[in-house]
């Protein structure tokens, strides 16, 4: 049984390779910055840095922290929220991997009537409904301070400057994939008290997640990229920043939270500094009814399955 826990986590690293790949790349493809193949090399090999060196924490909450899992549990969810993100995908629109994991976790923790850290769950309620609004205020606060300082130099130097800056954020945000996106698929496998070795784990689901990037990322960062404002270099570094440091700061707190919301939140923050009537709020609405709806569904699904489940083996 352990292996169809294993290949689920699999298909969900998949799923953030072709959803997150945009979170880190989208911006800079939007802003035409960087082309998509080496771009995604570069992701990969960050995403497998993220998830060996500061994954621990969010593994821990997600794994331990939020309910009392086993097996049974770990494949519900893990399968559940492989269907539903790659799914999502499909129709080009962001999710968040950490609502459909920890939806369904808790979904089929009830079913199966195993304990459930309610404290643990609204902190990570709270985490999800604020940090977007976090990222947008990085993302505008950071936009005006490029405009009182580096926009006085020289065109040219400021074109190179925000290549590089651009390059830079994108490595955060593909470093917080691993750390934190990667971490909450991985974390209920890995405190199941299995000999596993943590290593390889890392290594297969890293490879995964470059896979789904090389195959099927370019669907989801049409949207990131170009969909919810117009992006220039200036703008776009703004918003990736703003919303790898808001990541980087949850991952510290072993939060796990939506890389792709922050994202959403720093574009949709650069896009407030230039006026309200810039940014597509038809498409945050759609994106806002998938965050309620998400692990809303996730839930539910959790629960029946493992219900029908508990009887079909009775």
């Amino acid at each position: 049984m352990i292996e169809v826990a294993v290949v689920a986590s699999f298909l969900i690293a998949f799923g953030i390779g072709s959803n997150d790949a945009s979170n880190a790349l989208g911006i800079c493809i939007g802003a035409g910055i960087v082309k998509l193949k080496r771009a995604i090399l570069l992701f990969g090999i960050l995403v497998f840095l993220g998830i060996l060196i500061q994954g621990q924490k969010v593994m821990k909450t997600v794994g331990k922290n939020i309910a009392d899992v086993n097996l049974t549990i770990v494949i519900v969810a893990l399968t559940i929220s492989a269907v539903l993100i790659i799914i999502s995908n499909w129709r080009r629109l962001p999710l968040s991997t950490h609502q459909v994991i920890i939806g369904s976790i808790v979904g089929a923790a009830v079913a199966s009537d195993n304990a459930v850290n309610l404290q643990s769950i609204i902190k990570i309620l709270i985490s999800w409904i604020i940090s977007p609004f976090i990222a947008l205020t990085f993302s505008f606060s950071i936009y005006k301070i490029l405009e009182k300082t580096i926009s006085k130099f020289p065109f040219f130097q400021i074109e190179k400057l925000l290549r590089i800056f651009l390059l830079l954020s994108g490595a955060l945000i593909s470093y917080n994939t691993g750390a934190n996106e990667l971490a909450t698929v991985l974390g209920p496998l890995m405190h199941l008290k299995l000999e596993i070795d943590k290593f390889i784990i890392f290594s297969l689901a890293s490879l995964m997640v470059f896979s789904g990037a090389i195959l099927l990322s370019h669907r989801v960062i049409e949207t990131v990229g170009k969909g919810i404002t117009t992006l220039d270099p200036y703008s776009g570094f703004a918003a990736q920043f703003g919303a790898g440091a808001c990541v980087l700061f949850f991952t510290f707190l072993g939060m796990p939270i939506s890389t792709t919301y922050c994202i959403i939140g720093g574009i949709s923050g650069v896009g407030l500094t230039k006026g309200i009537k810039t940014v597509k709020f038809s498409l945050l609405r759609k994106i806002a009814m998938n965050f309620v709806l998400t692990p809303s569904l996730a839930f539910i699904l959790g629960y029946l399955i493992l219900k029908l489940t508990l009887l079909y083996s009775m």
